[in-house]
């Protein structure tokens, strides 16, 4: 919780059991710091068996600030990413994959998305070039 007031609301409102506010173990920010295994193991046990739509919604009705923890493949379908048009597919050598536009777009014209290279594919370029040859072979003088 990121203050004592939320705290209150949780064990009141959510949690069902007022009393926890004031136990001497939770009263404070620093308290739950460091009784921090127990105030979790509290908190998962009264929560057990809601689902993480129902909790959101009980925390966001009593007004506690929160957030979702998703993983990788929760956050790639956020409803906000597919609102805001931030996901395109690129092609990769194991076929095509999901992949966020960079943050700085450009409203005239569409981010650049090319298809990721194969291991190995620009190798010879890249050494060419930074041994100063260019991609092709330099031409013998006279």
């Amino acid at each position: 919780m990121q203050n004592d007031r939320e705290w209150a609301v949780l064990c009141s409102d959510i949690l069902g059991d007022p009393a926890l506010a004031r136990d001497p173990r939770f009263a404070t920010n620093s308290d739950r710091v460091e009784h921090r295994e127990e105030v979790a193991a509290l908190i998962e046990t009264r929560l057990t068996g809601r689902s993480a739509e129902e909790v959101e919604d009980l925390l966001e009705t009593a007004g506690i600030a929160n957030a979702r923890l998703r993983d990788v493949a929760d956050a790639a379908q956020h409803p906000q990413l597919l609102a805001r048009d931030r996901v395109r597919s690129v092609a990769t050598p194991a076929g095509p994959v999901r992949a966020l536009r960079p943050p700085m777009l450009n409203e005239t014209r569409e981010t650049a998305m090319g298809a990721v290279p194969a291991v190995g594919e620009h190798t010879a370029a890249s050494v060419l070039e930074w041994l100063g040859l260019g991609a092709e072979p330099s031409q013998p003088t006279d």
